[in-house]
């Protein structure tokens, strides 16, 4: 039985990437072949040369909001920190509060001088998870431009100055709480590049809610429990991945996102891709059968994270761990702004 420990790293915190590179395609690629165990260090705008004619690349459009919000207590002057994860229904809001011991059920939460936005806590969770109500007049994403910040995770300390670089270059949906970070090194010269080849590149939607934030506590992987994220994928994108997988072609799926949520419909749907949408708690770890993905295009992630696992469950622990020790004493970039790796 596998334990949480057995997804740890050791990771020297200078490897930390704090800020994005000028050009997205110049970070590194670590390229590795299932077959033949081979690693190659390359950059990524060479992924070009992996990708054939028939083949699809398939993209998360989702699209991260300013979702975190500094509000105050009116009756205390108490300030809190919001951070939005999923729209729940209407205009409630799944989230995390700090410090969550001041935000009771019932308690009252004003953002900005001009009080434009206000919340309700309506109920309670683990682990500072509150469900909140707002209340304002007008379009709430434009309130939420003009109060909120772009949620980077608590690992980068540097401030980012241009917020659409925490954004994949074909980000369309609203509704993320993090980036997709695999697609943050796709440029629009680079997909047009991929296009002309004869590669199809098909969108879908999951947006990155609570999992990314919250660490695996179960001391065995069977014992930890995933959030829910909401997925979509359109009637259009589904055919187009049908059509791929019966010539033959090659589904390169962008991101642990993407992956979830082909994985998700297929085991819905008995192995098929249909038209779907809804919310997934899937966690992918060793020992699980993929049924629609080939081929991966991932980031490097944190020491006994679900991401470690479901990477882990793609190839195999042994060979993703000497992986990411290749990868510190080669001095590659982790997390969210760091280097790539693609898995054949």
């Amino acid at each position: 039985m596998l334990t949480t420990k057995d997804f740890d790293y050791h990771l020297p915190e200078h490897l930390i990437a704090q800020t994005p590179l000028a050009d997205r395609a110049a970070s590194r690629l670590l390229v590795l072949d299932r077959q033949t165990g081979r690693k190659q260090d390359l950059h990524f705008d060479q992924i070009i040369n992996f990708l054939n004619p028939g083949d699809a690349l398939v993209v998360n459009e989702t699209r991260v909001i300013p979702a975190r919000l500094f509000g105050i207590k009116p009756e205390t002057g108490g300030h809190l920190e919001v951070l939005l994860l999923n729209n729940t229904q209407g205009n409630q809001w799944e989230c995390l509060i700090k410090p969550a011991r001041r935000a009771k059920t019932g308690t009252q939460i004003v953002f900005g001088e001009d009080g434009r936005l206000t919340a309700t806590v309506v109920s309670e969770g683990d682990h500072g998870g509150r469900i909140i109500e707002f209340s304002y007049e007008g379009v709430f994403l434009e309130i939420l431009e003009s109060l909120g910040q772009m949620p980077l995770p608590p690992y980068i300390k540097e401030r980012l100055e241009d917020a659409d670089r925490y954004q994949t270059v074909y980000a369309k949906e609203n509704g993320s709480a993090a980036a997709p970070t695999a697609g943050l090194h796709f440029t629009d010269e680079l997909l047009e590049a991929i296009k002309a080849k004869g590669v199809e590149i098909i969108p879908l939607v999951l947006h990155v809610g609570l999992g990314t934030f919250r660490p695996v506590s179960a001391d065995s992987i069977e014992d930890h429990e995933m959030h829910a994220e909401y997925y979509q994928l359109s009637q259009e994108s589904a055919d187009a991945i049908q059509a791929v997988q019966a010539r033959g072609g090659k589904i390169f799926a962008v991101g642990t996102t993407s992956v979830r949520t082909l994985e998700t419909i297929a085991a819905k749907f008995d192995g098929q891709v249909r038209a779907d949408s809804g919310w997934t708690q899937i966690f992918i770890s060793p020992g699980f059968e993929f049924k629609v993905v080939d081929h991966l295009i991932t980031n490097f992630h944190l020491p006994c994270s679900t991401l470690v696992m479901l990477v882990s469950a793609f190839y195999n622990r042994e060979a993703v761990l000497a992986a990411y020790e290749h990868a510190v004493e080669a001095e590659y970039r982790f997390f969210s702004f760091g280097d790539s790796m693609l898995i054949l």
